[in-house]
């Protein structure tokens, strides 16, 4: 085996289709662009969602119900599962920063507690929103309710 008889195996290179060079190339003329049209010319590009001519599917399917633009998200706690948390993260208070700290939620989130469960431990609570029922049990349990704005 010499330098010059190295070659690539059979199949793995392919030969570059050369357009536009000529009728004889048998790939000139249109240069394999069909004839006339938009698609043909340099700088096509086709409008996002245009199906052809045939009505498009944000146009065919019906619209439905309504998205509230002024809607507040929680995360939202139950007494019952904020005594786990408080045990598994060693938690002196129940704030959004503590929670954050523990990766729990994220920085923008608001935090609201509901009353389903019960709540064993004496801890202060500094939360954006709670039900009157949570209010209840935790100060039965002897703990402190602060609501954030």
């Amino acid at each position: 085996m010499k330098l010059n008889e190295l070659k690539p195996a059979a199949g793995s290179t392919k030969k570059v289709k050369r357009i536009g060079r000529g009728e004889a190339s048998g790939k000139g003329g249109t240069s394999t662009k069909g004839n006339k049209g938009g698609q043909s010319r340099a700088g096509y590009k086709s409008k996002m969602a245009h199906e052809g001519g045939q009505m498009p599917i944000q146009r065919r399917v019906p619209k439905r119900g309504f998205k509230n633009p002024h809607r507040v998200e929680y995360k939202v706690f139950n007494l019952g599962t904020i005594d786990q948390l408080i045990e598994k993260y060693t938690l002196t208070e129940f704030s959004a920063e503590q929670l954050y700290i523990n990766s729990l939620i994220s920085q923008t989130d608001l935090v609201k507690i509901l009353a389903t469960g019960e709540l064993k431990s004496k801890i202060a609570f500094k939360v954006n929103a709670l039900s009157e029922k949570a209010k209840a049990a935790i100060e039965a349990a002897g703990g402190t309710v602060e609501i954030l704005k």
